[in-house]
């Protein structure tokens, strides 16, 4: 939806979920203007490039999983890999072959007007599209992202190396893929590139998988990926890249011919690799390099600071959400950081105070939960037991297998673990991982005890139903409660 105003309430630079919330959030029920700046895609990077085409790629794979360790369907499924074609068509419906048309519509409902163009700071509450200026009444909002960080290692660049956006916009598979990093965006493009029939080779600097979650969180998903016939090399690191005739043929499809990776590293010992393709999933760089922030005194190209009601400070007109305020890079917390923004502005438009609870964020301090989606699904909220010592926290953990009647029934072969990060000064859950198939659903019920520092002797009352994977939490407390005595 065009505009031809130039001026409104709300100008939001960036069209993901994040910018779309606080848009929305900022002047629904009142009669305020927004508009929406958007250079590529309404919907932004998780609802094209990452979270949604991501999560319908690796679904399947866990389905076919779950089949195979089930009496009764195992002797129909077989050794029967998946319909590659029918993976990437189901995946194809969820992006919407990269067409924008739904986002659009959804604007127009939410009374956003839509703006397509590069949107850059010139001043207070100025912003400049392709040479057009826009004025904001009360407020501009930040919500630009983050872009794939490529190292300057010799030779990989000029190699046309596939980033994340390729990954998850696959189209042709490679026999053969080495993947450069060991986090999220790693482990699980290697989980479908597996099921997809690619060979999988990861080169990874540090000594573990997923290094930000717990330990045996990052052990329990490389032996997964492995017995699935990955190859994974710890403390690694590329040296140089080459390839043979690299051409930019075009999102998710193989760019060039044979590509090979100088090696070093405790377990290659400078050894070569050559492969189809090579991926690169080595981190995210904030998308604020041209957002024109000098022009109020800022820095360009960095996370942006702000405040917990995610304004930055000395500009209280300029808002940053999600990632590109570097506080936690996630799709559900920048959308939340969005809602917080949105209902801050709102209040600030009609003169009211922000003592409420809803106008600031909190949850991104400490609170943050997340999924790994891999062969083993890992879920988590808040502090890692090593960032709990940090903070000098009176730290006690509990952990146990998942070994429940409602795990033995999911499928056979169940594997998995859970560990709780207890504070024992006050008798709360600071943090829990839970490492295994299907445990994605368990972690709100942690957050929620997380956020609401909830006692484990009020926990004990909360009984979990039987037989689900959620007993989890009853063998959890059993042990907490043995240890005690």
């Amino acid at each position: 939806m065009a505009s031809e105003s130039s001026e409104f309430d709300v100008i939001v630079i960036g069209g993901g979920p994040v910018g779309e919330n606080a848009a929305q959030y900022a002047i629904q029920g009142s009669d305020r203007t927004a508009v929406i700046v958007e250079h590529e895609l309404l919907g932004g990077e998780c609802s094209y490039w990452a979270c949604m085409p991501s999560k319908a790629l690796l679904r399947p794979s866990e389905v076919l999983d779950t089949a195979r360790n089930m009496p009764g369907v195992k002797e129909l499924v077989g050794d029967q890999p998946l319909d590659a074609d029918a993976v990437l068509a189901r995946r194809e419906s969820y992006t919407h072959g990269l067409d924008d048309s739904s986002q659009i519509t959804w604007a127009e409902s939410a009374g956003i007007a839509v703006i397509r163009g590069h949107g850059r700071i010139t001043g207070v509450k100025t912003v400049e599209v392709d040479g057009r200026t826009l004025t904001a009444r009360h407020a501009v909002v930040l919500a630009t992202g983050t872009t794939a960080s490529v190292p300057n290692t010799p030779g990989l660049r000029d190699a046309q190396p596939w980033i994340s956006r390729d990954a998850t916009n696959i189209h042709e598979t490679p026999g053969h893929i080495a993947i450069i990093g060991g986090g999220v965006v790693a482990s699980e493009a290697a989980t479908w590139l597996l099921s997809l029939g690619a060979k999988v080779t990861m080169i990874v600097r540090g000594s573990s998988l997923l290094a930000g979650s717990e330990p045996f969180a990052g052990e329990l998903v490389a032996d997964a990926l492995q017995q699935r016939g990955a190859t994974i090399m710890l403390d690694a690191s590329v040296e140089s890249v080459s390839r043979e005739n690299p051409a930019a043929t075009g999102i998710g499809r193989i760019h060039g011919g044979p590509v090979t990776l100088v090696v070093d590293g405790s377990e290659v010992h400078g050894g070569e690799i050559t492969a189809d393709e090579v991926l690169v999933a080595a981190g995210r760089t904030p998308a604020s390099a041209d957002l024109g922030l000098s022009s109020l005194g800022l820095e360009d190209g960095h996370s942006i600071d702000v405040d917990d009601h995610l304004s930055v400070p000395g500009h209280d007109w300029l808002y940053a959400v999600g990632d590109v305020n570097g506080r936690a890079p996630l799709t559900h917390m920048g959308k939340y950081q969005g809602r917080v923004a949105g209902d801050v502005i709102a209040a600030r438009a009609e003169g009211k105070t922000l003592d409420h609870k809803r106008f600031r964020a909190t949850a991104d301090h400490g609170q943050i939960p997340q999924v790994v989606f891999t062969p083993l699904e890992v879920a988590s909220v808040g502090l890692t037991e090593a960032k709990a010592r940090e903070a000098g926290i009176d730290v006690e953990i509990v952990a146990q297998d998942i070994a429940v009647a409602g795990s033995s029934l999911q499928q056979d072969d169940y594997s998995g673990r859970a560990q709780l990060v207890i504070d024992g000064a006050t008798d709360t859950i600071v943090g829990a991982t839970f490492v295994g198939p299907g445990v994605a659903e368990l972690v709100h019920a942690a957050t929620i005890a997380v956020v609401g520092k909830v006692k484990l002797d009020d926990l004990w009352h909360a009984v979990p139903s039987y037989p689900t994977v959620s007993e989890i939490w009853l063998r959890l407390l059993e042990a907490r409660r043995t240890a005690d005595h």
